[in-house]
């Protein structure tokens, strides 16, 4: 058990003067994990970002070349192929690479290219009784053995040639499945390096897509990205979460080069607000969600449901929400979450993954977000997908297709997949992402500021591009 002494406020002068979130793990009901007390900072100095990157289609180019071959992609979920035969096509930047499920369970990737004239094999994901082209039939088996080619008689010089389709290594953890165009690259959890571990207690292989939508965004790839990897934009971009969000009280962690966390505690207010008690964060959350679930239940104050719970608790809200997801989810999926912490059954645990995706950790829904980059240096396409655990015994479904968003309706069209409180989030988001691409190129000296804490993840992601720009990665 943790030490259950009331919190207290950092007084450290580089961190905000709020309650910690180390001192708040300390007012869990369950036993914390290291992996959660443990800091991991790098000091990465407080030098500008240079603009270029973000609307330069030179720079661009350079990415292409030099970093997208070089990682691990998430290029599908399992739950979107669960059967042999089915593909997934996945596109980024100008290549397009086609997944296969085998008759074993494996998975197989090529290049979604015709070895005869260049046409795209498919152009849409989904079961295949064999890879033939449309448009003059050359065949592939789901190996990538060459089957056949109409009006064989003609092409007699292919006979001493290998024809079968070129392949891209690919790797699986927790449910994603991951390629790489780099046959040298390690497999992905060593890729990743410290950090990877913290999902074997959240096993989001036991999850599967309940909902998957997407929106082209008239925004720089790493600009979307970087929106969503830091808190403290809330207070002015989302102030209806601050009630129950500690936004300037999130920790920001730095593992090796390619994983980055913030965790942001829920079921606390915002340090921004004063004189406010624990009723009113839950009060707050149950505006936000517009009640009718059993977390905002609990923002009456009834007894009832407060029983057990000290009413002068400066964690009551987070300990009477955690116990209601508890009891919740377990009822949901039938798992046993007795022994979950408070925090992993509440907090947003928001890692990155280098270069483009977002897999949430904890116990409850998990989202995911990956953002590509879509024709042009100033444009981009952000998923967002919802993992939600299957029930026990059970088999997960299929994935439904993403959702395209069209470009020109907000994430709040999109409200009965994702829930209308989350869409309103999203949709405060893209009120200043187009500007923010816009504004960029009118800088006159061409670069842009971060904080050294709150936004060190950010810092950390350039890092780690700027090593494969240089070629001193992988």
């Amino acid at each position: 058990m943790n030490d259950l002494s009331p919190p207290q406020a950092d007084n450290r002068d580089d961190r905000c003067p709020g309650t910690s979130y180390t001192d708040m793990l300390k007012a869990d009901t369950r036993r914390v994990p290291d992996y959660l007390f443990a800091e991991s900072n790098q000091e990465l100095g407080d030098e500008p970002i240079a603009i270029e990157r973000y609307v330069s289609e030179d720079w661009a180019k350079l990415e292409r070349e030099k970093m997208w071959p070089n990682i691990w992609q998430f290029a599908a979920r399992e739950e979107d192929m669960p059967n042999p035969g089915d593909t997934v096509v996945y596109d980024i930047n100008e290549k397009s690479i086609l997944l296969v499920r085998q008759k074993d369970s494996s998975v197989k990737a090529f290049y979604n290219v015709c070895l005869h004239r260049g046409r795209k094999l498919r152009t849409e994901s989904g079961p295949a009784v064999n890879l033939r082209c449309p448009f003059h039939g050359f065949s592939w088996h789901h190996d990538g053995r060459f089957k056949e080619a109409p009006c064989a008689w003609d092409f007699k010089h292919l006979d001493d040639k290998d024809m079968s389709l070129p392949e891209l290594k690919v790797d699986r953890w927790q449910g994603f499945i991951l390629v790489t165009e780099n046959p040298d690259l390690p497999p992905f959890r060593g890729w990743v390096g410290p950090g990877v571990e913290h999902y074997d207690n959240w096993r989001l292989d036991e999850c599967h897509t309940a909902a998957w939508v997407g929106r082209v965004i008239p925004a720089n790839w790493k600009a979307v990205a970087e929106a969503f990897m830091e808190a403290w934009h809330s207070i002015v971009t989302h102030p209806q979460i601050l009630g129950f969000t500690a936004d300037a009280n999130t920790r920001y962690d730095l593992y090796g080069d390619f994983l980055n966390r913030a965790i942001t505690p829920a079921g606390a207010m915002s340090p921004h607000i004063k004189g406010k008690d624990q009723f009113y964060v839950l009060k707050s959350l149950e505006e936000f969600i517009g009640g009718g679930d059993s977390r905002a239940r609990r923002a009456t104050g009834d007894p009832a449901d407060l029983k057990g719970f000290d009413a002068d608790d400066p964690m009551l809200a987070r300990k009477v929400l955690a116990q209601a997801n508890r009891d919740a989810f377990s009822a949901m999926n039938g798992y046993d979450y007795s022994n979950a912490t408070d925090s992993e059954m509440l907090d947003n645990f928001t890692y990155n993954v280098f270069p483009n995706w977002a897999p949430w950790g904890g116990l409850v829904p998990n989202i995911v977000y990956r953002w590509r980059p879509w024709g042009d240096a100033g444009h981009s396409l952000m998923e967002v997908r919802i993992l939600t655990r299957t029930p026990k015994g059970e088999k997960a479904p299929k994935s439904a297709p993403m959702h395209l968003i069209p470009d020109d309706q907000p994430f709040a069209s999109a409200s009965h997949l994702i829930g209308a409180a989350l869409a309103g989030v999203f949709d405060q988001d893209m009120e200043n992402l187009p500007y923010v691409q816009e504004g960029m190129k009118s800088s006159p000296n061409g670069v842009i500021e971060l904080g050294h804490y709150q936004e060190s993840r950010i810092r950390h992601f350039h890092r780690t591009l700027g090593k494969y720009i240089d070629e001193q990665l992988p």
